[in-house]
């Protein structure tokens, strides 16, 4: 008769053992077949975000700046409305031509470096030609995009200004209207940049006192003393 030998039994740390190997390469596959989260790059903003939040920044403290130093030596309200629209118009054009200018040369440059690409690695595709192109940035976008911004910001110490006749009142309002301006506009360009606001607002607030102190200091001297 013939003997059966006893198989021997698995012990159970093999048991634990291939249990574990089972989950961790569940966990592996799960893991490999989740995408990554895609981090929203804020760099991307950088170029409109310029063209806008600067450009009514630019439009704002300039024209201010512009009203105040003509109102340290004329106090009657046609002037400062009258330099206060040209400011707006000339601003609106030379930031619109130093736009168009500026991103037309860094497209050339681009352009440039795509052919250079292409001699190297050969002919692409179309459709990659395409998209390529697509994401270049566009020179008429960044004009209009530019003077449009300057002139909302031009247009809040203009309309201030508009509606008030009495001289000191108006200087403080148009004052008053651009210290509020420029503490939004800080703002909105740190939330949209994800920057820290507090900095921003008051960096952004200096700087236009500081630009209307100037302009209305240095004007009533000039004007005071003859010249």
């Amino acid at each position: 008769m013939a003997v059966v030998e006893p198989q021997p039994q698995p012990a159970l740390s093999d048991a634990k053992l291939a249990i574990s190997v089972v989950v961790d390469d569940d966990d592996v596959e799960r893991q490999m077949s989740e995408e990554p989260k895609e981090e929203f790059d804020y760099t991307q903003r950088a170029q409109w975000l310029r063209a806008a939040v600067l450009g009514a920044n630019d439009g704002l403290v300039s024209t201010a700046s512009l009203m105040m130093g003509v109102g340290a030596v004329r106090q009657d309200s046609k002037a400062m409305i009258i330099s206060g629209f040209a400011g707006l118009v000339a601003g609106a054009c030379s930031m619109a031509i130093g736009e168009f200018v500026s991103v037309y040369s860094q497209l050339d440059i681009e352009m440039a470096q795509i052919k250079r690409e292409n001699q190297r690695e050969g002919e692409r595709e179309s459709i990659n030609e395409e998209s390529e192109k697509e994401s270049l940035p566009n020179p008429l976008q960044a004009a209009t995009a530019s003077a449009l911004a300057f002139s909302i910001g031009a247009m809040m110490p203009l309309l201030a200004a508009s509606f008030i006749k009495e001289y000191k009142v108006r200087l403080g309002v148009v004052a008053g209207v651009s210290t509020l301006a420029l503490l939004v506009f800080g703002g909105v360009g740190a939330v949209l940049g994800k920057g820290p606001v507090g900095k921003s607002c008051v960096r952004v607030l200096l700087g236009g006192w500081l630009a209307m102190a100037i302009t209305f200091g240095l004007t009533k001297l000039i004007g005071s003393s003859g010249l």
